[in-house]
């Protein structure tokens, strides 16, 4: 294969549906035409083109083009984006500003060609031109791609993933369908593919762009909990999205059914329709469950009663009768759901529960979905607890992109009981992982709060569950004597039943401060964390204080308190280094959460005493150095764990002053302050306040507006799940056989 660059001077042909273009490429030494697939080619463009040379019967010698891709691109965006990416060393947002503003889309060429102009922008010197053409020729393939795909709102990180998909092959693959990237690359969806899809001229109505549309649907309704969605919603939806026949969007459905990406479930009259992981989950969770409900279990040969009494001698307690309720069906029973809101007595119910079962050595496993709230079983128990991934022993396949379990039916885990907290937060996808891996005969205790917000992904387990009425459960409703005095506790079961709350006791740990407008919100919470809390409760501002919000968007969303924030908890400082990252200042010391599960992100003590990896959504953890040189910034968690992140994985962190109630679930904080204002009504609910308020261990700050208040209180609906276990379970329980209906339409 040869390379030619050059501009195009002229297009003379372009078949707007196929693609095929004939135009004359100019260079320094000649003018020829090329021919080949290029639908976005546009005149003034200065390409590089790869391919051989033909001779046509009529028009003579001509340049067949395999692949192309942009030298300079046809706007400034895309230059400024790959400049100010963090790809090229020695530039930033501000230095790639000022380089742009002074040779505008001669940028690339006068980097490429001229180096040493670059002295005539102020700050640049001979060091530092060095460093940038260095870089600069280092990422060449990858340099083109950005340039490319920028204006389509694609990231530069984004960008990397997709180098590293398809190496230099990536512009042919999007040309030729830019719907394997919403398929293929995870973390670009069907929107942006669409939005290239119709730049390069693909027809509304192919097939490629129906399918893709409909599982993007499914996809999207999956982050709203939903493990299904009924057929009417979903051709109502994809045709919102696609703007297509119902008739076109029912015949992809078919076809993608026929391909097993899809599955059609008939319930009464209804279709129902699946992603085909989502109902192999569902089916599985259902199936299993039963499985362990109705397995036979070993017999301890015990006297319970008398078991409690030695445990309640031992350890100086007195349980009351739901607890002592729920250690017996623990005991007598395959499954078990323990439930219960703050102060009714989980804790110790679950304590004596391990105590009886070591007593009489059989071996306990303890688990919880998040590393914090595995952290936080293991400091109530004195025992160890996994996060979910651990104990199921991630592993990836052998090409590192899908991750699977270790622990699963065939290799199961070794435990004679199973017991899992903080179960309102799994979803169908990671309960149908766990229960593949619990051997039949093991006793599982699923322990939570069913008033909690669901989980964040598909499914509503523990309320399904619950609501089957078809495994055993106990609802622990006392609230104890010790737990009384806390109006944490007494106000979480007044939220609970809807009841007005009882704040501002003095002496007491549940406050509530008016303030009608944004701009007063805002400044009381900066005041309270940045001084009063820290000052009157001898608090530790970063680590003690955490602020709550409902929304992202917004004066008093996350997105927004964090950059406030910021500003006052983590000043900048001479001695502080700092990098900025896409409208993002990330400065030794701030504090950081990871958002998303990373199960083979290596991490180590700072002695290098100890190593290991895994970093989960909802570690928080703080700035601990920065390497410019390097690029990566280093985050310690846990106080004992270091982690490398690379300039190209920073949309794994993000600043976590203030994070939302849904990230903060199944962690603990002594202090949380909540701003009371204006959100859309789902995000004004009695569950998302319950959740945040239940969050403090020892105070609760509540600032903003009465009126939200009481209609948090008051709004006691919850955003309906498509799930259909409970159903499922029922149905299994009469019939034995689960629904399996694979119909057309």
């Amino acid at each position: 294969m040869e390379r030619i660059e050059g501009m195009i001077s002229d297009i003379v042909f372009k078949n707007e549906d196929n693609g095929y273009t004939i135009a004359h490429l100019a260079n320094e030494k000649d003018e020829v035409v090329i021919v080949g697939c290029m639908p976005t080619l546009a005149q003034g463009e200065t390409i590089e083109v790869e391919g051989k040379w033909v001779n046509h019967k009529l028009y003579g010698v001509q340049f067949e083009v395999n692949k192309f891709m942009p030298v300079t691109p046809s706007s400034l965006e895309g230059i400024y984006v790959y400049l100010s990416s963090g790809m090229i060393h020695g530039i930033g947002e501000k230095m790639a500003k000022r380089i742009i503003d002074k040779f505008g889309l001669e940028t690339l060429n006068v980097i490429q060609s001229t180096p040493e102009r670059l002295k005539e922008v102020e700050g640049i010197g001979a060091k530092k031109i060095e460093q940038i053409v260095k870089s600069y020729e280092e990422n060449r393939d990858l340099r083109n791609i950005i340039i490319e795909l920028s204006p389509y709102g694609i990231t530069p990180n984004y960008c990397l993933k997709i180098y590293k998909k398809y190496k230099d092959k990536a512009i042919e693959v999007i040309n030729k369908n830019p719907y394997k990237l919403a398929e293929e690359i995870r973390g670009i969806g069907f929107k942006i593919a669409d939005n290239i899809a119709s730049k390069i001229g693909i027809d509304k109505n192919s097939k490629d762009r129906v399918s893709q549309g409909i599982l993007y649907s499914l996809n999207q309704a999956s982050l709203s909990g939903h493990t299904y969605l009924p057929k009417d919603v979903l051709i109502e939806n994809s045709r919102n999205l696609l703007d297509v026949s119902p008739s076109i969007i029912e015949e992809c459905i078919m076809d993608l059914v026929y391909d097993q990406k899809l599955h059609i479930e008939k319930r009464k009259n209804e279709y129902l329709i699946y992603l085909m992981t989502y109902y192999m989950s569902e089916n599985g969770v259902c199936k299993q469950i039963i499985k362990l409900s109705q397995a036979k279990i070993e017999d301890l040969n015990i006297n319970i009663d008398e078991e409690i009494r030695k445990v309640e001698e031992d350890e100086e307690i007195k349980l009351a009768n739901k607890q002592i309720s729920a250690v017996k069906e623990a005991i007598n029973s395959g499954v078990v759901v323990i439930t219960g809101g703050p102060g009714t007595g989980k804790t110790t119910t679950i304590n004596t529960i391990i105590k009886i079962f070591e007593n009489n050595n059989k071996e306990v496993v303890l688990a919880a979905p998040t590393g914090r709230a595995a952290k936080r079983m293991s400091e109530t128990s004195n025992k160890e607890a996994k996060t979910i991934h651990r104990l199921l022993e991630m592993g990836y396949t052998t090409d590192s992109e899908e991750l699977l379990f270790l622990k699963n039916e065939e290799d199961p885990i070794k435990a004679d009981v199973v017991i899992i907290d903080e179960v309102s937060m799994v979803d169908i996808l990671l309960m149908y992982s766990l229960l593949k891996a619990i051997k039949l005969g093991t006793r599982l205790i699923l322990v939570g709060d069913s008033d909690q917000l669901p989980s964040v992904g598909a499914g509503n387990v523990l309320g399904d569950i619950i609501n089957s009425e078809v495994i055993n459960k106990v609802r622990l409703n006392e609230i104890f004597r010790q737990a009384q005095e806390s109006m944490i506790v007494v106000n979480a079961h007044r939220i609970n039943s809807g009841q007005p709350l009882q704040l501002n006791a003095k002496g007491k740990d549940f406050f509530f401060i008016r303030k009608n407008t944004s701009e007063e919100i805002m400044s009381e919470i900066i005041g309270l964390v940045n001084e009063r809390l820290p000052k009157f409760y001898n608090l530790d501002k970063m680590k003690d204080i955490q602020v709550l919000s409902s929304m992202r968007k917004g004066d008093l969303g996350v997105t927004n308190l964090n950059i406030e924030l910021q500003k006052y908890l983590n000043k900048p400082e001479q001695y502080k280094v700092e990098e900025n990252f896409s409208k993002r200042v990330f400065r030794v010391a701030d504090k950081v959460m990871q958002i998303k599960n990373n199960y083979t992100k290596k991490w180590e003590t700072e002695d290098g005493s100890d190593s290991g990896e895994g970093i989960y959504n909802g570690d928080i953890g703080y700035i601990y150095h920065i390497d410019k040189d390097k690029k990566n910034i280093y985050v310690l968690f846990d106080d004992t764990k270091i982690v490398s992140y690379g300039y190209d994985e920073l949309d794994e962190i993000e600043h976590s002053f203030c994070t939302t109630i849904h990230k903060s679930q199944g962690s603990e904080f002594p202090v949380i302050v909540i701003p009371i204002t204006w959100a859309p009504p789902m995000l004004l609910s009695r569950n998302l306040l319950y959740t945040a308020v239940t969050r403090a261990k020892k105070l609760v700050v509540l600032v903003g507006d009465v009126k939200y208040l009481e209609y948090m209180i008051k709004n006691n609906r919850t955003n309906e799940r498509y799930s259909n276990l409970a159903y499922k379970l029922n149905k299994f329980k009469e019939e034995g056989i689960l629904l399996n209906n694979n119909e057309g339409f």
